[in-house]
């Protein structure tokens, strides 16, 4: 959506998805599909290592009005300022914690991620462009 057709004042009820970051094109913003060291677009064929794959914020949420339930997903960078660095910077950061820690059970890493998330969005208010 490129233009802002209303506001609305909402709170937010609950998180709807645990993976807030993506593999994205570059074009088309699809979700890549990331191969041992490839990646590709299902949606408009574009092809590379997979180094070289960027990331992008998907974050789905429930929220409330003072009269109605939404479900809303939010995109791209209009999330860098909540969490603080890019989706591509935050992905690297997860890389290398990983990494650095000897964890490989990833899966804990992502709960403590959704923990803080759901801490800072749950129950507080935000005006969202519909």
């Amino acid at each position: 959506m490129n233009s802002v057709q209303g506001l609305l004042a909402a709170s937010v009820i609950s998180i709807q998805n645990s993976c807030f970051i993506y593999p994205a094109c570059q074009n088309c913003f699809s979700r890549l599909v990331l191969h041992s060291r490839r990646f590709n677009c299902l949606k408009c064929g574009c092809t590379g290592e997979a180094k070289d794959a960027s990331y992008r914020y998907r974050l789905s949420l429930k929220i409330a009005d003072t009269s109605d339930l939404f479900d809303i997903t939010v995109f791209g960078s209009c999330l860098d300022p909540f969490f603080g660095v890019t989706a591509e910077n935050l992905q690297r950061y997860i890389q290398d914690f990983n990494q650095l820690s000897g964890e490989t059970n990833t899966e804990s890493t992502a709960r403590a991620l959704v923990q803080a998330v759901e801490t800072c969005f749950i129950g507080k208010k935000f005006i969202f462009g519909v």
